[in-house]
């Protein structure tokens, strides 16, 4: 069996409007294959979901440092749009990949991968919505349901949440 036990994963959610499938699908696999999940987000108060889902954040985001993780999950939904253009998360994303880790988003918040430079001349995929966001930032926009480039994990929305969970394990096994 496959196994990433004793892995830390850093999932940001949006302090309200995270899509419930892209944390709840992406946990599960990632948990089931002995990874240890911590919740990040700009504020400690429970986070509503989309779909009605509540999550109480462990840490700030502002307090994450890259060095205690594995890899770091952004979460989509609408809300997720209040980290493309926040320093803090930039931050975050920039340290994890110069330290190796793993560094992925889902539906929209592959915004705030490209905002803070990182896919320029990557592979990635988003949300329809956002195609033309990721170009403007160099990103090579494949319109897959998951694509990988290296330590970056890229997915396009709730119904790759299953897969892009599995290809953040199969990324941790590295």
């Amino acid at each position: 069996m496959v196994s990433i036990a004793g892995k830390k994963v850093l999932f940001i959610i949006a302090s309200n409007n995270f899509r419930d499938e892209e944390f709840f699908e992406p946990k599960q696999v990632i948990e089931a294959k002995g990874g240890i999940i911590t919740i990040a987000s700009s504020s400690l108060n429970i986070s509503g979901g989309v779909r009605g889902a509540t999550v109480k954040p462990d840490v700030l985001l502002s307090e994450a440092k890259a060095a205690d993780y594995d890899a770091i999950v952004f979460v989509g939904g609408g809300g997720s749009s209040e980290y493309w253009d926040n320093h803090t998360a930039h931050q975050l994303a920039k340290e994890s990949v110069a330290l190796g880790k793993v560094v992925s988003a889902i539906c929209i918040a592959p915004i705030t991968l490209a905002n803070a430079g990182l896919l320029n001349g990557k592979k990635a995929t988003v949300f329809p919505s956002g195609t033309e966001r990721l170009k403007a930032k160099g990103a090579i926009y494949t319109g897959a349901g998951v694509e990988v480039d290296g330590g970056i994990i890229t997915a396009n929305g709730p119904q790759s949440a299953t897969k892009f969970g599995e290809a953040i394990v199969t990324a941790l096994q590295r």
